[in-house]
């Protein structure tokens, strides 16, 4: 027994350091031990792309929100401007001839009642 103990420090003196250390970190029960960590990197790379990809989508939505009020903006000027244009006095007459009204060329007559003057 103890030539094969020599023989086993003379073969581990022959390998350098930094095998060693990495037969101490594959071993299995070494990386049973670091399987929780390595879920935990896991989630956390999940939780960063989900999160990118939350991020693009409510990017998405808010170019399309911003799209619609520049949109309705526009709708909004247009109608403002023919609301405008349609409540000028020659344009109402103009609307209202077909009916048969007319624009009225005397002053109105203010009407009294009689009762309330005594």
């Amino acid at each position: 027994m103890p030539e094969q103990e020599t023989k086993e420090r003379d073969l581990k003196a022959e390998q350098p350091a930094g095998l060693n250390s990495w037969k101490r970190w594959l071993n299995y029960q070494s990386i049973v031990k670091q399987v929780p960590f390595f879920l935990f990197l896991a989630v956390l790379a999940v939780l960063y792309i989900y999160n990118g990809h939350l991020a693009d989508k409510t990017i998405r939505n808010i170019n399309r929100t911003e799209k619609e009020v520049k949109e309705l903006q526009y709708e909004y000027t247009a109608v403002k401007g023919e609301l405008i244009s349609r409540s000028k006095q020659s344009e109402l007459i103009k609307a209202v001839e077909p009916l048969g009204l007319k624009e009225l060329t005397e002053s109105p007559v203010v009407l009294t009642d009689s009762s309330l003057l005594k």
